[in-house]
């Protein structure tokens, strides 16, 4: 079955469907990624087909509308300011998303193109799914993810959860109608499209673990939770040399990185981030990431991208900015955690990590204007042995999950019936 698996956003909102479309792949499907023209290497080293599309967003978190991004201080704000940069780009991105969907069987959407794609897919009479990396439904449980708040309360909840998503809805709302108008469909305002995805139980498959994030009790049916799509790895991959020499160099260090998330000052955030670490006694692997990071002495090391599946099992505790992707890599890892939260689900994955157990609780960046709480917390991760004994017996359960399997079932499922289709009408 030709499979298009599209995506749109940072590294992280990619990385981890090079792992879901590898075990695919490997199930007999033709996979191709579509997504930003920047991910074209690791898509491809996953050894999937991929198909570009434009806009670069790295690049995009340089313009004054992501500048704006970075000195807006709450949660919604930022939110709203994300929103707003995302609806003036994503109909780049329509004449290529539709190119890719027309060549294939299936589209399986991410939650970043979501309303859009499943416009696209009803427009060609094509089956899909989304294959979401947060848990975007409303419910009573939590506060929904992307807005980066703290919890209303259960009806609250549930009542901001719908607002976030009909904000979703009308960022992606004049594009859909390009498509529609594109293929000659009816137009639908776009709380109707999301209706009728809800009233047809539309499918969608979340790439985390029901040990991290339990299934909401008052989910609708067709949402389920089936475990981590952990980003492809190539078997013979190996840290390069001078990261090896560093970790036989002395105990293990402590990893710091803030991924795809830019800061308004780096080499400050830079000097705040050597002295926690010097102050808890730690030696430290800095990656620079899109903001930039860096540090230097004989007892740190400034890194690029690098496999996190090969570097964090070698730490003492990871720092990060508790994206969806790096906050698994560290519980794959089973290692403690220190998050600091910078924006979006920041603040859910930060929460989610201290209530199990395997973090001393977060250190968001904006509070950030002194070594002293970062240094607190890194001293209680790594040398409190229960949040390590914690964090490798979380480990040791998700790694006898497969978190494909349910997407792989799913397309089976659907290969049958279109088989049985064709069998009726021969």
């Amino acid at each position: 079955m030709r499979v298009a698996l599209i995506t749109a956003g940072s590294r992280g909102d990619v990385a981890p469907f090079t792992g879901l479309g590898h075990g695919l792949v490997r199930a007999g499907h033709d996979v191709t990624v579509v997504t930003h023209e920047s991910f074209g290497g690791l898509v491809r080293e996953a050894g999937l087909s991929f198909h570009g599309l434009p806009v670069d967003p790295q690049a995009e978190l340089r313009t004054e509308h992501g500048r704006r991004l970075l000195t807006t201080r709450s949660g919604p704000g930022k939110l709203a300011t994300a929103l707003a940069m995302a609806g003036r780009l994503v109909e780049a991105m329509v004449p290529g998303m539709l190119e890719a969907a027309r060549a294939s069987d299936v589209l399986l959407l991410s939650g970043s193109v979501a309303p859009l794609g499943h416009a696209i897919a009803e427009g060609l009479r094509l089956p899909s799914s989304g294959v979401y990396l947060q848990p975007v439904a409303p419910t009573t449980a939590f506060p929904p993810p992307l807005a980066g708040t703290r919890p209303f309360g259960g009806r609250g909840n549930r009542l901001a959860g719908r607002a976030v998503n009909a904000a979703l809805d009308l960022v992606f709302s004049r594009a859909a109608r390009a498509v529609e108008h594109e293929l000659g469909v009816p137009r639908l305002r776009s709380r109707d499209r999301r209706r009728n995805r809800e009233r047809r139980h539309w499918p969608v498959h979340h790439g985390f673990s029901p040990l991290v994030v339990p299934r909401p009790a008052d989910w609708r049916p067709g949402l389920t939770i089936g475990g981590y799509w952990w980003p492809y790895a190539a078997p013979t991959a190996e840290l390069p040399p001078a990261v090896r020499d560093f970790l036989d160099a002395g105990p293990a260090p402590v990893f710091v990185g803030l991924g795809s998330p830019t800061v308004p000052d780096p080499e400050r955030v830079s000097r705040l981030i050597v002295r926690a670490l010097r102050e808890a006694g730690r030696r430290g692997v800095i990656q620079s990431g899109w903001s930039g990071l860096r540090a230097d002495g004989d007892d740190m090391l400034t890194v690029g991208e690098l496999p996190h599946s090969l570097l964090f099992p070698h730490m003492a505790a990871v720092v990060h900015h508790a994206g969806a992707g790096t906050t698994a890599a560290g519980l794959r890892a089973g290692v403690p955690a220190v998050p600091m939260p910078v924006w979006f689900d920041g603040a859910f994955w930060a929460s989610r990590l201290t209530a199990l157990g395997v973090s001393p609780g977060p250190v968001p960046l904006r509070r950030l204007t002194s070594p002293r709480p970062l240094a607190t917390a890194l001293t209680a991760a790594t040398r409190d042995p229960a949040y390590r004994r914690r964090a490798a017996a979380l480990a040791g359960r998700l790694r006898q999950e497969d978190g494909v399997a349910p997407v792989r079932a799913a397309l089976e499922h659907l290969d049958d019936d279109t088989r049985e289709v064709e069998g009726t009408r021969r």
